[in-house]
């Protein structure tokens, strides 16, 4: 089934005030890129090419400066305002006509995931249900938490419980069939006054359309929600830049090697860029061609 794919990001961005004082969250540099590279890369090398942004009203035009329609990425993106923090399942309700009769996809603007990403080509293969993924954590409490039976498969579901029965965290990565959006339209705000992402998945839980895909030891999932997390994020980047010579999350590198742009309309791209370390090393990624190197990671 074709998936749409949208990233949620809205929010006030609280916890890293002051930075978002003066700019949107989802811009802010993680190492050498802005932070909403990271889950735009994701999606792309999933295959995904037809997205929604939903950000404040503050934020889409920065985002749209930025990133524009997309098509320089050999992909279409569209905006959307989340006027006030309604729950991540709210991006549902608003991108409805954006979806239509498909599926949908959504990843949190914040997240970041770096490995091979055969587990989410495989989620997005699904014909019908839902997937989402667990990831171990120390601090589980931060999250929603899944829990397993014996066999293996997901029995509960939590938001953020003060006493986690699991260390395995939801990352902020949600894959769902085309009754997403009918589904979302039956949830009632919780005590907080959002549309909760788990009472959505807890729904496709007791339909059992549920599956949940654990992420290997090998995947690094990070969050950039806070000071310390965007600082670690930011390191992690640069050690792994540094040691191979390669950019983790170069939307026009993915956007060549995935054959969603041509070496040609990435030539043209490196021409209007500034001279600088970016635009040379597309000029490496330029001469070596889009057969050669490494699967891009995101």
């Amino acid at each position: 089934m074709t998936k749409k794919a949208i990233i949620l990001a809205g929010g006030a961005g609280s916890r890293l005030f002051p930075l978002t004082k003066i700019v949107c969250k989802q811009l802010l540099p993680v190492y050498d890129k802005p932070m909403i590279c990271y889950p735009l890369a994701t999606l792309m090398l999933g295959g995904l090419r037809d997205v929604m942004i939903i950000s404040t009203p503050k934020d889409c035009p920065m985002l749209r400066d930025y990133l524009g329609d997309g098509s320089q990425f050999g992909i279409r993106i569209d905006y959307a305002e989340q006027a006030k923090p309604g729950g991540i399942a709210e991006a549902f309700l608003i991108g409805e006509k954006f979806i239509g009769k498909s599926g949908a996809c959504l990843i949190l603007g914040d997240n970041i995931f770096y490995g091979k990403l055969d587990f989410f080509r495989d989620a997005l293969a699904l014909k019908s249900g839902a997937c989402v993924f667990a990831y171990q954590v120390r601090d589980p409490e931060r999250y929603g938490v899944i829990e397993f039976g014996p066999d293996g498969r997901a029995i509960s579901l939590e938001e953020k419980p003060k006493e986690p029965k699991t260390h395995f965290a939801v990352p902020g990565l949600y894959v769902y069939d085309d009754q997403v959006v009918d589904l979302c339209k039956t949830l009632k705000p919780s005590g907080r006054g959002e549309l909760e992402i788990t009472d959505l998945n807890l729904l496709y839980l007791k339909k059992n359309q549920l599956q949940v895909k654990g992420l290997s030891r090998g995947m690094a999932w990070l969050d950039t929600g806070t000071q310390t997390s965007l600082l670690e994020a930011g390191n992690y980047i640069a050690t792994i830049e540094h040691r191979q010579g390669l950019k983790v999350a170069c939307l026009e590198e993915i956007a060549l090697r995935m054959r969603f742009i041509s070496l040609a309309q990435l030539e043209k791209t490196i021409e209007q860029l500034p001279k600088g370390e970016y635009r040379e090393y597309l000029r490496m990624v330029s001469e070596e061609g889009p057969a050669t190197g490494p699967e891009p990671a995101g």
